[in-house]
């Protein structure tokens, strides 16, 4: 069938010609010869890359597409080409929910936003189960902010801010927290009321009170007979609404409205007090850019004596240095621009303590009584 007869190849030494997988150079010598395969490779070519890991981060990898636990804090290895990874910080942080237009209960209309402080406990939950964990939550608090006060009236609303507050808390880690994320704390600021509510026609009629003598005629010929006779003309009282701010317990008088920075300061001096600075304990700085592009220094020094304040800088650093433009510091301190929602938007830049420059909300409840 075959024209040659089959041939045994040599069984001593190997064939002349290299193979595919093996290096040249040491085909000529003698002895076992090693391919280019990842059997023969050394296992320090597979060079490893570290990271450096804080404390307040972890280290999300994925290996080959498997995700393993969250690796940090310290020196972390990751291997090239075979791992992705991914940092999360695990800091508070804050976002604000512009005032959006809001309908009560009881057909009020009125702007309502929010400040929300929020914390990534699960570092691998946030990353697997939501790709914009940012987005989402902001989507989810605005909406469960304007489904919860759909269901109160105007009064309540302006009444309870603080139980409301711990309401929208509850209401937003029932769906945040299966994505590693845990809101810490609400804070609702309102706004200007767009549309008085409306009264309840439930509500039941009073009749007026019937005039001695006219008590067996009908409400019309008793106001006739009133009129004709010279009846004693009951006072009319307009009907009004008091609204009660459940964080303070005294009732809360407007001060006139400075005009000028310098008119706030005046109006700050005659707060100046020892128990205010042994309960503030700090001193800010204030850097004040106005409309035509100048910048202005003042000072209010609350850790010593019993406080000062005017233009210019301290002879000392100071705890805090606060930029920000003369109509937001206006509105800051006349209780309009809370300082906590002038930070996270943006309109307020802190240099120092976070925490100890919210502590001029102290001063601004003494401007506001």
């Amino acid at each position: 069938m075959f024209s040659k007869s089959y041939t045994l190849l040599p069984q001593g030494d190997c064939p002349k010609t290299p193979g595919l997988f093996v290096d040249p150079e040491s085909f000529t010598q003698r002895g076992p010869h090693k391919g280019f395969s990842l059997n023969n490779a050394s296992p320090m070519s597979l060079k490893t890359t570290s990271l450096t890991v804080p404390n307040y981060q972890r280290i999300v990898a994925f290996r080959l597409g498997r995700v393993g636990p969250p690796k940090g804090p310290g020196i972390v290895l990751v291997l090239p080409l075979i791992d992705q990874w991914q940092r999360v910080d695990l800091r508070t942080r804050a976002f604000n929910i512009p005032p959006s237009q809001v309908i009560t209960l009881d057909g009020g209309e009125l702007l309502v936003g929010a400040d929300i402080q929020f914390r990534i406990w699960n570092p691998v939950m946030s990353i697997l189960s939501v790709q914009d964990l940012n987005a989402s939550t902001r989507m989810t608090a605005q909406k469960a902010m304007t489904y919860l006060l759909a269901k109160r009236t105007v009064r309540e609303i302006q009444t309870q801010r603080v139980k409301l507050g711990e309401y929208l808390v509850t209401d937003i880690n029932e769906m945040t927290r299966p994505w590693g994320l845990e809101v810490d704390r609400v804070e609702l600021a309102l706004g200007s009321v767009l549309k008085a509510p409306e009264q309840s026609p439930s509500a039941p009629l009073t009749m007026p009170p019937a005039v001695p003598g006219l008590e067996g005629l009908t409400d019309p010929i008793q106001q006739l007979a009133m009129h004709f006779l010279g009846g004693i003309q009951q006072p009319q009282q307009e009907d009004c609404i008091t609204f009660t701010d459940e964080l303070s317990s005294a009732a809360q008088t407007v001060m006139a409205t400075p005009r000028s920075v310098e008119e706030l300061l005046d109006a700050v001096k005659l707060l100046l007090s020892e128990a205010l600075v042994h309960q503030v304990g700090a001193c800010f700085q204030f850097d004040v850019s106005s409309e035509d592009g100048q910048h202005h220094n003042y000072f209010v020094d609350l850790s010593q004596g019993s406080g000062a304040a005017g233009a210019g800088s301290l002879c000392r650093e100071p705890d805090v240095t606060l930029s920000m433009s003369d109509s937001d510091l206006l509105a800051m301190f006349q209780g309009v621009l809370r300082p906590f929602s002038a930070y996270t938007s943006g309109r307020l830049k802190i240099q120092g303590d976070i925490d100890t420059a919210m502590k001029l909300e102290e001063l601004i409840k003494l401007l506001k009584k």
